[in-house]
């Protein structure tokens, strides 16, 4: 009832569909906008966390999509909350260029949760988020990895590491990018900070979205380098299947299609 009453004496937009929010909250997002995502449902594969699209893959704990099974990715498994459609991306753009933190925090909560069937796969020692370039640090203020990462180490009882990981190299400019410019981007453009260390340490890697996995990939190679024992990656949305192919120079094995 006061949530009620102050959205009616304070009305306020809700920052994704622009309709008047229907509750005070620190969160400004409405209900029906947080309800609209589409959440990836099993069958999954059990180490990128790919949806299966396989009309005789049924549920499963050990079923491989194709990028898998040549063996692409480093890190040991991935998960992600839910797809990267037009009502997520309105989400995900108000976390990076809003920098709402109780956004994150939500998220954070839905994360946590797509976890939880799954502790004994996510054990983990420490909560690194995918860094930004500094330019684009300075020119945002804050890296929307973080505003997930951060709550989410709290809600698992984790330490939070931002000072691992450095990009070193920025993002092209181009909004679009294929498969192969996604994967040759980021090769070489992320290193540990020196001094950082990592060495047996199992990592929980966050990130906002998913789309070919490369940048997840090449954070994953860099902590492997340094030490890890185990990376875990974990993001908000992933995009629908994603058309191309993995450039062989990835994992030394290229798939035939991106196809599940």
């Amino acid at each position: 009832m006061a949530d009620a009453f102050c959205s009616i004496v304070f009305p306020a937009p809700c920052r994704v569909c622009g309709e008047t929010l229907d509750r005070a909250s620190r969160l400004p997002v409405c209900t029906l906008c947080l309800a609209s995502f589409t959440e990836i449902t099993r069958p999954i594969c059990s180490r990128c966390g790919r949806p299966i699209l396989s009309p005789h893959v049924k549920e499963s704990n050990t079923a491989l999509c194709q990028i898998c099974l040549a063996d692409t990715y480093d890190f040991d498994v991935a998960r992600n909350y839910a797809y990267y459609d037009a009502p997520m991306i309105r989400a995900i753009l108000l976390l990076k260029h809003g920098g709402v933190p109780p956004l994150g925090a939500w998220f954070a909560e839905r994360v946590a949760e797509v976890v939880s069937p799954e502790a004994g796969n996510f054990e983990a020692d420490v909560v690194i988020p995918v860094p930004l370039h500094r330019a684009r640090y300075r020119e945002r203020g804050y890296n929307q990895a973080e505003l997930i990462a951060r709550p989410l180490a709290r809600q698992l009882g984790l330490p939070l590491r931002k000072d691992v990981l450095v990009r070193s190299r920025p993002r092209p400019g181009a909004l679009r990018l294929t498969r192969i410019q996604r994967w040759s981007t980021v090769q070489g453009a992320f290193a540990t900070r020196r001094g950082a260390k990592v060495d047996k340490l199992r990592i929980l890697l966050v990130d906002d979205v998913m789309t070919t996995g490369a940048t997840l990939d090449a954070c994953s190679r860099v902590l492997r380098r340094a030490g890890a024992a185990r990376v875990m990656a974990l993001t908000v949305a992933r995009t629908p299947a994603y058309s191309g192919q993995v450039p062989a120079s990835a994992s030394g094995a290229q798939p035939q299609d991106d196809d599940d």
